[in-house]
């Protein structure tokens, strides 16, 4: 039992994985398509800022279920997929310093460079998650002592591939809608041309790729000899998929952008799940022989383990939630023209230093200075109003020494 609920949080995690940093890694593939000077690309910058470390504590969370819960399944995938996650996690981390440099120096060529590190960082990540799990949909050739017996071409067979294409579709659609959320004028514009076309695209990639899942795999087969698969998951799964592809075009088209971001992230989670409901009990299915594959009963930690981890996870899990759907509200609205973000959400208005939680602020007598990082912050100019009577986007409420 308790093995059967962690390959559920395992399969949950990496679906809000791919819902929440799917949005970033799509814009950051699509950002040279969508800017066209240095304003613009700062705006796009801005939209990712404040969301996407938080993002990838989900991937960290994942990764960390998987090590702890199913540490023989953990062992294997990172043996057998080695090259491909070595790629995955140098591109993040090229990725995350792209975000933290470019704005350091104001020269052109040094934002050109780490420009190109983000649109490299991001486009990598998403083509080869997509790689990766559609090979473990698929199985993956390892023997009954996981040792693999193939290489990272292997990998790239045409299934692999058309998981990589559908998780850059999924990612980048995901994005342009994201951007459409965030920006006006023609930025935004741009991002609703390029949504529309990119969801033709993606309608057509499902449809592929789950007809040749019922060629490659074994998702359906599992799914037909399982009664409660068969008249829960494959009858639900798909009509959340269908559902949610089809209300992205109608929000798109009426221009809610909001419940157009939903249903994408309806989309993405509904495809994952549908991949991993279709491997239970399974976590890395054999290509060579279904004798050799890991399940979860054959590489899950001790039932007192996974106990204690349950109660880990039900205590700290809803509060990642709330902080993270407190961070999305405060950061709710359109990014503008303007200076760039900085990770500080401090400011210091004369006497009082004004934090940004919605009705919060210190007064000056208790806190006397306000240091960051090492670095003091100067006041604000008079002509700035203070935070939560302005009407102001929060992160333009702050400058820096």
């Amino acid at each position: 039992m308790l093995e059967s609920v962690w390959f559920i949080l395992w399969g949950v995690l990496w679906a809000v994985y791919f819902m929440l940093d799917g949005f970033d890694l799509g814009l950051g593939t699509l950002m040279p398509v969508f800017a066209r000077n240095d304003g613009e690309r700062r705006m796009i910058y801005d939209t990712m800022r404040p969301f996407w470390d938080g993002n990838e504590v989900w991937l960290i969370t994942a990764g960390g279920v998987t090590f702890a819960a199913f540490p023989t399944t953990y062992a294997v995938m990172f043996s057998s997929l080695y090259s491909a996650l070595m790629l995955i996690l140098f591109s993040l981390i090229l990725r995350g310093v792209a975000f933290e440099y470019r704005d350091k120096v104001e020269d052109p060529r040094w934002k050109a460079v780490w420009d190109k590190c983000l649109v490299v960082g991001s486009f990598a990540p998403a083509l080869l998650l997509g790689v990766a799990f559609a090979n473990i949909f698929q199985g993956i050739p390892i023997d009954g002592s996981g040792i693999f017996h193939g290489s990272l071409f292997t990998l790239l067979n045409p299934y692999g591939l058309l998981g990589g294409i559908l998780f850059v579709l999924l990612f980048t659609t995901h994005g342009s809608i994201w951007l459409a959320v965030k920006s006006e004028g023609a930025l935004q514009e741009r991002a609703v041309s390029m949504a529309q076309k990119l969801w033709v695209a993606l309608a057509v990639m499902v449809v592929v790729f789950l007809s040749a899942t019922w060629y490659s795999t074994h998702l359906y087969d599992n799914y037909l000899k399982n009664p409660f698969f068969f008249t829960v998951p494959i009858v639900l799964i798909p009509l959340v998929v269908a559902a949610s592809l089809v209300m992205m075009r109608v929000y798109i088209g009426k221009s809610h952008w909001w419940r157009a971001w939903f249903a994408s992230s309806a989309l993405i989670v509904g495809v994952t799940l549908f991949g991993v409901a279709g491997l239970y009990p399974n976590l890395l299915p054999s290509s060579l022989s279904p004798e050799f594959s890991l399940t979860i009963y054959n590489s899950a930690s001790s039932p007192l383990t996974l106990k204690i981890m349950l109660g880990v996870a039900l205590t700290f899990v809803p509060v990642v939630i709330i902080y993270q759907a407190w961070v999305y509200r405060l950061f709710k609205d359109k990014v503008s023209a303007g200076p760039a973000l900085d990770d500080e959400l401090y400011y210091r208005y004369g006497q009082r230093q004004f934090l940004t939680l919605p009705g919060i602020f210190c007064s000056g007598s208790l806190f006397p200075g306000v240091f960051i990082y090492g670095e003091q912050h100067t006041p604000a100019p008079p002509s700035l109003p203070s935070f939560g009577h302005s009407g102001l986007e929060p992160h333009r409420l702050y400058q820096k020494a």
